[in-house]
Formats: structure tokens, sequence, C-alpha cells
């Protein structure tokens, strides 16, 4: 009994094996459109001008407030005394007292509570257009920082396909140097075997080590450059360095919109989009700087109420008229009114706003200019992609050859150095003719899918380069 439930036991642990390890021994494939989604996702600079966007959301609603009135009310409770003195007085800078009463003999000291009720109504109805190009200015910025987001992810996105391209480039790179190193051991084994045997020189074992030697100091070099493309992918990505399992299927092929025609269209390249908002928002600001130099038209009224301790006939003949309660000093005895309409002007704005006018003006011209220079650069920037397709298809169709060339060679190299026809330089340079063929066909492949990259960002539609995935 016992030992039947061991068995059962054993036959359950090797069936859980091999159910659970190779799923863990399967690395995901991490394809080009998963990669950008996680980057677009993960990365804290777009994630930093989404939150601009929603500010200038937010500073866009609060300019739409700004044009409602002031309602202000106001409620003061004080506690003091009412000597009057005729004089001049100018409240300088607000340092002064609103005490009011009649000028008596000499200085008392009565004090009584008093009360003010006030409702305050304020409104500025016309100011040459000052609140519209205000909402104008918002708005401009909330489409400029909405299109810094939308040029930031296309950037972006160009910026990982490019890391993603760069290590696939270098695994294949690896991957070559790894067959070298295993070709350079293969003949290193056939130059041991035929130096022991006494039908070579002992230095052809020598030459033999040191290129195995070299094959394996390529390959260090290989796989530290592909950790570096790794860990640039994975800081793009924003997630942390590991190594990824990538989709190699559509390298070794042509993508089919390569050869379609593109432009550099000022209208649809999120970045010209970007640059022509940022002059949309400083002409803005050269139009609401300019209704500075007019008045402003205002509506305004007022209730009050007051309440006072002191009785309507406290004064040098009746000095006990007053009451020092606080229920009789706070209660509201006379209300005013008053409704108005009023405009205000500085006629020294013009002179102060004229120099900021001009200042913005220039500003407008130096972004208009810096527009002008990134068409000018993306339109030469097509051509180069252009120019890059014609020269990365040309040796996608030669690299092969070469390849096939360079294998044969060494393939015949190796059979006559084992039948002792030739010398091992020979068979060492055939060697690095296949390491080289190789190296070239790998960098080859890559780069039609990098034209084409180049072409995509140059144009502005990034989908010319990941619709072929």
């Amino acid at each position: 009994m016992i030992y039947m439930q061991r068995s059962f036991i054993y036959l359950l642990t090797i069936f859980l094996l091999c159910r659970i390890n190779p799923a863990q021994a399967q690395q995901k494939t991490l394809s080009l459109k998963e990669a950008l989604q996680k980057a677009l996702t993960n990365y804290p600079a777009i994630k930093a001008k989404a939150n601009y966007v929603k500010a200038s959301k937010a500073a866009l609603e609060g300019t739409y407030r700004e044009h409602l009135p002031d309602l202000s009310l106001s409620v003061q409770q004080d506690y003091g005394t009412i000597n009057g003195q005729s004089g001049p007085l100018y409240g300088f800078r607000g340092l002064g007292v609103s005490s009011g009463g009649p000028s008596m003999e000499s200085q008392n000291w009565t004090g009584a509570f008093g009360a003010l009720y006030l409702a305050n109504f304020n409104w500025d109805f016309y100011s040459f257009g000052r609140v519209r190009e205000r909402v104008r200015i918002s708005k401009a910025t909330l489409a400029r920082d909405e299109l810094d987001l939308e040029q930031e992810q296309f950037q972006h996105q160009v910026r990982v396909a490019t890391a993603y391209l760069n290590l696939l480039a270098a695994q294949r790179l690896t991957r070559s140097q790894q067959n070298n190193l295993e070709r350079a051991a293969a003949l290193q084994n056939i130059v041991i075997a035929r130096t022991k045997g006494g039908l070579n020189a002992g230095v052809d074992s020598s030459l033999a080590n040191a290129e195995v030697s070299a094959a394996r100091i390529a390959l260090i070099r290989s796989r530290d450059v592909e950790q570096e493309q790794a860990n640039d992918l994975a800081q793009l990505m924003g997630v942390l360095t590991q190594d990824f399992q990538l989709d190699t299927q559509f390298v070794s092929r042509i993508p089919t919109q390569i050869a379609d025609t593109a432009k550099v269209d000022q209208q649809s390249h999120p970045l010209l989009r970007f640059f022509q908002s940022r002059v949309d928002v400083s002409n803005g600001q050269v139009r609401y700087l300019r209704t500075f130099n007019y008045p402003t038209f205002t509506l305004f009224s007022v209730l009050q109420g007051r309440g006072s301790g002191f009785k309507y006939n406290y004064g040098s003949s009746s000095p006990q008229a007053y009451s020092g309660k606080y229920f009789e000093g706070i209660q509201p005895q006379r209300s005013n009114y008053l409704v108005g309409a009023g405009v205000i002007w500085n006629l020294t704005s013009p002179l102060r706003n004229q120099q900021q006018v001009s200042a913005q003006k220039f500003t407008s011209q130096a972004l208009q200019d810096e527009f002008e220079l990134t068409s000018q650069q993306l339109k030469n920037q097509l051509l180069l992609a252009e120019n890059k397709i014609k020269n990365a298809l040309a040796s996608y169709e030669e690299a092969p050859k070469q390849v096939k060339a360079a294998q044969d060679a060494y393939t015949q190299k190796s059979v006559l150095y084992k039948n002792g026809l030739t010398d091992v330089v020979d068979a060492t340079q055939a060697l690095y003719a296949v390491n080289r063929a190789e190296t070239d066909r790998d960098i080859a492949f890559t780069n039609v899918w990098q034209a084409l990259l180049l072409k995509a960002a140059a144009s502005g539609d990034f989908g010319l380069f990941v619709n072929e995935f």
C-alpha cells in the first residue's frame, strides 16, 4: 500500500513538472505594438504632458468664470470711540481709520459697539474684447498642450520603435557571433587533431586558439551592446531591464508600404502642428495686450446697513446719548443703497504697453522662424529617408548572395584543410568572410525597417511603419 502511494506521488510530481516547467521556461514574445503600448502607458514624460493638458482645461474653465461679476458680502462688528476732528485726511496705502462723529470740546474715551452690513456688486461689462481675447488665449493654450502631448507620443513611439529595432539587430549580431564562435571551435578541433597526428605544424593550433579567443571576445562585446540596447528599450517602456524576446518574423521580409510616396504635411504632422500652436498662443497674447490700451466700463451697486450704539443726538450737548450694550450696537438702524456705472482709463497705459506688445510680436516671429526651421529639417529628413530606403533595399538584395558565397568558400577551405591541400591562414580568412557576411546581412535586414521608420517620422505618419506589424 505504501509503495502504491509513493508511486502515485512520483507520477503526480512528474506530471506537474511537465505541465509547469515548459510554461516557465518559455518567455513571452514582446511584439512591437505591445512595446509601444507599454511605453505610452508607463513613460513619465507622457504622463506629465497629460497632466499639463488637464491643468490647461481647468485654467480654461477658470477663464470663463473670470467674466462673472464680483458679488461681495461684508459684515463687521466693532467697538471703539468716535471722536471727530475737522481737517484733511488721505488714507495713504489704506492706513486710516474711518471713525466719524461730532467734534467734542475735549478728548473722551466713551466707547460703544457698531456694525456694518454691506453687499457690493461690480461687473466690468465692456473692456474692448479683453475677456474674449483672454478666453482665446486659454483655448489656444489648451490646444497647444494637447498638441504637445500628441507630438510627444508620436516622437516617443519613434524612439521606442528605434530602440526595438536596435535591440533586434543587436540580438541577431549576437547570434551571428555565436555561430562564428562555433565555426572557430570546429576549425580548432580539426587543427588540433591534425597537429596531434603530425600532419600540421604546432603553430596552426596556436592560430586556431587565437581565433577562438577572438571569437569569444567578439561575442562578449556583442552581448554587451545587446544589454545596452535592452536597457534603452526598458527605460523607454518604463519597465525594469530584462532579457526581451522580440518578434523576428518581420525582419526577413520587405515592408509592403516601403515604396509608397509621402510628404511633410504641415496640417497633419504632429510636430509642426505643435510648433504652429505655439505661434497661435503668442499671437493671441499680442491681441490681448493691445486691449489694455482702452478703458474699462463697469456697473456697480452697493446695499449698506449700519448699526451704532451712539444715538443720533450724541454730542457735546448730550454726551450720555449712547449705549455700551452689544446687541443695541449691532442692530441695523440706517440703510443706504447706491447704483451706478463708471469708466476707468489710465491714459499712460498705451505708453507702457507699447513695448510689451512689441516684445510679444518679436516672440511670435521667433516662434514662426522655429516653425520654418523644423519644417525644412523634416523635408530634408524625408529626402534622406528615401535615399536610405534605396540603399537599404540594394544591400538587402545583395546580402544573401554574400552570405551564400562566403559559406561556400568556407566549406571549400575547410575540406581542403582537412585534406592538407591548404593552410590554416586560408581557412581563417574564409572564417572571417562568413562572419563579415552574416554581420552585413543582419545589418542590411534591419536597415530596411530603420529607413522606413525614418520615413514615417519625417512625414508624420507613424501608421506607415506600425501598420506593417
